[in-house]
């Protein structure tokens, strides 16, 4: 099956919606489909995958309470139209058609089945209020709906109306799990020690960063080898002299890392916080730390709490509670036999997000929209359907 991917944020910036399409990408090739896929990119960077294909630089757009990095306009257009043309795609699967993005454009202009994948998780407002006028006769002519989330499925239903189908974004659980520690690291968790890992931009208050520095504010005075290591784009200098000494004393802050560091930074450490607080629909990060044996602890937000199954492979603390995390914390860094408890569970549930199954039930919906679709027997892709169907009812 050849297959049109389109991403409408910014492939060069770390993302999960970009993260998803590249893994979903590689995926379906070792499946043996043909995969192209388009999305803002710098046609002058060296390390593009032979798979994708430009639609012109991004600009950064205010969306979601983050920063959007989207790209719209004449030009843009114009290339859509032409990747579209000229890709003899069997199927068309665009992510985030509501974003004014790339996925937006292709949907207005293709023909023929084509899937959308929704991430998105937030609250109704006037702003979405407007692009559902825009968006929705576009949107009629989607063949499939997939939600990656309830949060998102909900976000989906409440704006745009439509039954999709609930399948969760997917983690190479292998590549995880065999990756090696950064040389030095975690380092000791006995009494006194220990290392806490943050991904994000830690500059964007929803994910939280500021509340685990003033969790870590409570914590060094009474743990000298504490540490903490930060990946992710930012203002590192300015992030660094907006906390106490004592506190910017123990952060290495890493920057901008590729998905081979990002995994060699996962098994660096001995927990791994997520402390955000609102706007995620499912929080791959998350997944990304259990396959790679590190234990979470994590905000009580619905995302998140669906993920670790209310506490049971994960620990929470109470949303913006910097004194809960702290205790948390504190408590997981002092008790390896709950550490071990949490790893363990972690990989039981984690195992299901894998891309090979992810995968597939992607490409039984892939089937199920495109007319003499083959590969697939009609009562197994029909079973499949009818249990990913299920899943997005329970």
């Amino acid at each position: 099956m050849r297959v049109g991917l389109v991403c409408p944020y910014a492939w060069e910036v770390p993302g999960g919606v970009q993260a998803h399409v590249r893994d979903l990408a590689e995926a379906l090739l070792a499946l043996g489909h043909e995969v192209s896929v388009l999305a803002p990119a710098d046609e002058d960077a060296v390390d593009l995958p032979p798979y994708l294909a430009s639609g012109g630089r991004a600009v950064s757009v205010p969306f979601n309470g983050s920063v959007a990095r989207v790209a719209f306009g004449p030009v843009t257009r114009s290339r859509v139209r032409r990747w579209v043309r000229d890709g003899g795609f069997d199927v068309l699967h665009v992510h985030e058609p509501a974003v004014p993005s790339l996925s937006a454009l292709a949907l207005f202009c293709a023909t023929g089945p084509i899937v959308a994948t929704f991430h998105m998780s937030t609250p109704r407002s006037r702003a979405m209020a407007a692009v559902h006028g825009i968006a929705q006769p576009a949107l009629e002519k989607l063949s499939a709906r997939i939600a990656v989330s309830e949060p998102a499925r909900q976000t989906l239903v409440e704006h745009f109306g439509g039954d999709p189908v609930l399948i969760p974004n997917g983690v190479a659980l292998a590549r995880f799990a065999r990756a090696r520690p950064m040389p030095g690291w975690p380092g000791s968790t006995t009494k006194g020690g220990g290392t806490l890992g943050f991904l994000g931009r830690f500059d964007e208050p929803r994910k939280g960063f500021e509340i685990l520095t003033a969790a870590m504010e409570q914590l060094v005075a009474d743990r000298p080898g504490l540490r903490l290591l930060v990946a992710g784009p930012g203002d590192i200098e300015a992030a660094l002299a907006a906390m106490p000494a004592a506190v910017a004393a123990r952060i290495t802050m890493l920057g901008l890392i590729s998905e081979a560091e990002k995994e060699q930074m996962l098994r660096s450490v001995d927990l791994y916080v997520a402390p955000n607080t609102g706007g995620e629909s499912f929080g791959i990060i998350l997944t990304e730390a259990m396959s790679a044996g590190t234990p979470v602890v994590a905000s009580d937000i619905d995302a998140f709490r669906r993920v670790l199954e209310d506490g049971t492979c994960g620990a929470l603390f109470p949303v913006g509670d910097a004194d809960a995390l702290a205790l948390t914390l504190a408590d997981l860094l002092d008790d390896p036999a709950r550490r071990a408890v949490l790893r363990g569970e972690a990989a039981r549930t984690v195992a299901r997000y894998d891309w090979s199954q992810v995968a597939a039930d992607v490409v039984a919906v892939y089937e199920t929209v495109t007319a003499g679709a083959t590969g697939v027997a009609e009562d197994t892709r029909t079973q499949r359907l009818a249990r990913l169907v299920g899943l997005a009812g329970a």
